[in-house]
């Protein structure tokens, strides 16, 4: 069994792209909380059975433009891809950009004055530009990641959007102090919480 497997995580992320119904089931399969952020694919609106809408998995905490503290592991999020049609969680770089000034530098800030440290963990959905990027324009990162690692250093990038299916295929970077990881299909970490 799935919990049986997975004893001892205490934190499930979601970096979009996954059903909203799946991330409820793993959050209550192992019993921890659930954090995440949207991906391009994510609908802006689910309808469940009884007719009720709801807009993400259901007790999870949507990450995006936020800070969050989990038993002492500070993170923070961003979600979408880069703009490439018409559609939700899509951003341009100068838009990547403005959300990351206006809502996560401050939180970053504060952070600091609180904690004494900016980040542990940076979750996106896309990845940072020329990091685990694809060839084509759909799988382009955004520029303002490679400036929060160098400048925050969180412990870890984590992203999703990119699947890959070539186990050749690197899903593990190091930039400055921070490890990014491609979680793609699903990755679990074992991330050391800052005392």
């Amino acid at each position: 069994m799935a919990a049986d497997k997975y004893r001892g995580v205490d934190l499930a992320v979601g970096c979009g792209d996954l059903p909203y119904y799946y991330l409820e089931y793993i959050q209550t399969v192992l019993n921890v909380s659930l954090i995440y952020v949207h991906g391009n694919h994510d609908p802006e609106q689910e309808y469940l059975s009884d007719g009720s809408i709801v807009t993400g998995p259901q007790g999870g905490i949507n990450l995006h433009c936020k800070t969050y503290n989990a038993n002492n592991l500070l993170m923070a999020g961003l979600e979408g891809s880069i703009r490439y049609r018409r559609g939700s969680f899509q951003y341009s770089q100068q838009e990547m950009w403005t959300n990351t000034f206006l809502h996560l530098v401050p939180r970053f800030l504060i952070n600091k004055l609180q904690y004494g440290r900016y980040l542990d963990v940076l979750v996106t959905h896309s990845p940072p530009f020329g990091i685990h990027n694809g060839d084509d324009r759909v799988h382009i990162g955004f520029k303002s990641f490679l400036w929060l690692m160098k400048t925050f250093k969180p412990q870890y990038l984590i992203h999703g959007h990119r699947h890959i299916y070539n186990p050749a295929e690197i899903i593990e970077t190091q930039f400055y102090e921070t490890k990014v990881v491609n979680i793609y299909p699903y990755r679990v970490l074992d991330i050391e919480v800052p005392i």
